[in-house]
């Protein structure tokens, strides 16, 4: 029921036997090159450390204020409780 069906008599895949006569023509990007000074590159590289500490810093930052959170509310829920 779900093997597959093969036709009795398959036909063989066409093979191709001539080459090629001319190579494919070389084309040119079609945008034009840009130099990158070194002062750009280091440029971006100091930006993303930056972005990434800042990024890294909000994440600390709410990860501590969430625990400090539960724990006062842990707090309070016990102070009412008496």
């Amino acid at each position: 029921m779900f093997l597959p069906k093969y036709p009795d008599n398959p036909t063989p895949q066409p093979t191709h036997t001539h080459a090629p006569t001319d190579p494919a023509p070389v084309r040119r990007p079609a945008f034009p090159s840009v130099s990158i000074d070194q002062k750009t590159v280091a440029a971006v590289l100091v930006g993303g450390v930056v972005l990434t500490a800042l990024l890294a810093a909000v994440a600390v930052t709410a990860i501590s204020v969430a625990v400090a959170a539960v724990v006062l509310r842990s707090l309070l829920r016990e102070h009412h409780r008496r």
